[in-house]
């Protein structure tokens, strides 16, 4: 569930009680553990961590205007994720996090990028805190912009939304207007005459 909050504070507020305390806790190893280079805030409507515009003037490539997000903490409906982009975009780091669940004796409930838990109990804090402090922002960067590449959406292209806008304009001066086709009774198509 998105929140309509505009500071991490706010949207803390808004949790019942139990929830607070546990996304409290969570948020207090992410803090411990992150670069200082990233920043927290609310981004997509959950408490964000990312690289800023000022480090990292690019932004995110599905969304130039946005900062290039690193983790995410929100609480949903069902349950409540700590969102780690970079166990997404990296099979090692992946299967760093599937190790330290199992080697914590806990059940690693994950989507694309996000851990699910319903009580603070099966977050191994411990696991997640090592999992943010792997990845430095710099580094996060350089394997961001090596998956880039490989996708052809590199430093050097232009963000992908410009691309799309250009190719759509381009495609309207390239198109003629087409004759219309009256059908006649039969079914079959008949040129439209000139001038009617």
């Amino acid at each position: 569930m998105q929140s309509k909050a505009t500071t991490v504070q706010a949207y803390l507020k808004e949790l019942p009680e139990d929830r607070r305390a546990a996304i409290s806790a969570v948020r207090e190893v992410i803090l411990k553990n992150l670069d200082p280079t990233f920043e927290e805030g609310m981004n997509y409507g959950m408490i964000g961590y990312y690289v800023p515009h000022s480090a990292y003037p690019p932004g995110y490539h599905c969304d130039p205007s946005k900062p290039l997000p690193f983790a995410g903490l929100a609480s949903q409906k069902q349950h409540m994720s700590v969102y780690l982009m970079s166990a997404y975009g990296d099979k090692g780091e992946y299967s760093k996090l599937v190790e330290g669940f199992k080697k914590a004796g806990k059940k690693l409930d994950m989507g694309a990028c996000c851990v699910r838990f319903r009580k603070l109990e099966d977050l191994p804090l411990d696991v997640i805190g090592a999992a943010v402090k792997r990845v430095p922002a710099k580094t996060y960067i350089e394997r961001y912009e090596s998956v880039l590449e490989s996708m052809g959406r590199g430093r050097n292209r232009k963000p992908q939304a410009q691309e799309a806008r250009e190719s759509k304009a381009g495609a309207k001066k390239a198109k003629k207007p087409a004759k219309k086709a009256a059908t006649a009774k039969n079914g079959t198509k008949k040129k439209a005459k000139k001038g009617k």
